[in-house]
């Protein structure tokens, strides 16, 4: 397939995604790699094909002493440069290509072999100064093109239809917003109806979000999008996270910060800010997964520039 975004930095996870000595298959771009975390917290990646008869390499297992992913059909053993280990020996040369990896504490970002056009986004480390990580959530395979699947991060009138029912929205604008070539920000203001006792029952988080959301949104294109929220408790933040997996499949999950007022308030929500994460993810793919091939629109909605710009920042790669 023809690379989107050549050059654009991808985060493709986080440590705690990964397990330890733990294969996992990633596809970028519609290339295949398995990638694995030892218990020194080095992470390597490699294509995922066996070069000896193209068995999935993600399918095998970790061997702790060598540092070596074990092919599952033959126990053919690759260290994480993708060479051959045989016989007490390691080639010198690679048998299989490796994924050049970034790693900023926790973080692992690649350009997917290209040449970097823009640097890797200082949004999250940022966001890791002010506020601890909860957990990561939402973390899906959508069957969508990623243009498709990014506008929907910055298409604010979709959340009066696709989370109104979760959250009982009854309003959502668009306060202020801002940009400054592959950075954004948006101010918005989120009203909210009264939640049924079953619906908080269902979702406790729902009780430590207010009826009135003054959030805003930083984005870092193309991969980030962070919106800040302020509730009673504390202070949270859900960071979605996209990368290109194939032509008409894209990669997405969420990061939950929080700074909040009480150590007792993460232990009793984390579950279910978690698990509202992953909702509203479910929700989007939803949406996006069941459009119509796109086709010039006859309607007009408030705020679509913020949308557009984005679009045109994809066109004009």
């Amino acid at each position: 397939m023809t690379a989107i975004l050549p050059g654009a930095p991808w985060l493709i996870a986080h440590k705690s995604m990964l397990g330890i000595n733990q294969p996992k298959k990633i596809t970028l771009n519609g290339q295949d790699y398995v990638i694995w975390q030892n218990q020194k917290g080095e992470v390597f990646a490699i294509d995922n094909i066996c070069p000896h008869l193209q068995a999935p390499l993600s399918d095998g297992w970790i061997c702790e002493e060598r540092n070596t992913i074990v092919c599952p059909f033959h126990a053919i053993e690759f260290d994480g440069k993708g060479r051959l280990y045989k016989e007490g020996k390691q080639n010198t040369q690679p048998l299989t290509k490796s994924l050049d990896l970034i790693v900023q504490g926790d973080y692992i970002w690649t350009y997917g072999g290209f040449e970097p056009k823009l640097p890797i986004p200082d949004l999250i480390p940022k966001i890791e100064q002010e506020y601890e990580l909860i957990g990561v959530c939402g973390e899906k395979s959508i069957k969508a093109d990623f243009l498709s699947t990014l506008m929907v991060n910055y298409d604010y009138n979709h959340q009066n239809g696709t989370h109104k029912e979760m959250f009982q929205i009854t309003s959502c604008d668009v306060k202020g917003y801002e940009t400054n070539g592959y950075y954004a920000k948006v101010e918005q203001e989120i009203k909210r109806a009264d939640n049924s006792w079953r619906e908080i029952l269902q979702n406790p988080a729902l009780l430590i979000i207010p009826k009135l959301l003054n959030n805003t949104l930083e984005y870092s294109f193309p991969s980030t999008t962070a919106l800040f929220a302020t509730a009673p408790v504390g202070n949270i933040v859900q960071t979605h996270i996209l990368y290109p997996e194939t032509t008409n499949r894209t990669k997405t999950f969420v990061l939950f910060y929080g700074k909040l007022k009480n150590p007792l308030v993460r232990f009793l929500f984390r579950k279910s800010l978690l698990e509202t994460g992953a909702k509203i993810v479910e929700q989007d793919s939803k949406a996006v997964e069941n459009l119509y091939p796109r086709e010039k629109s006859k309607i007009r909605l408030p705020n679509e520039e913020i949308m557009f710009d984005a679009e045109k920042l994809y066109r004009n790669w």
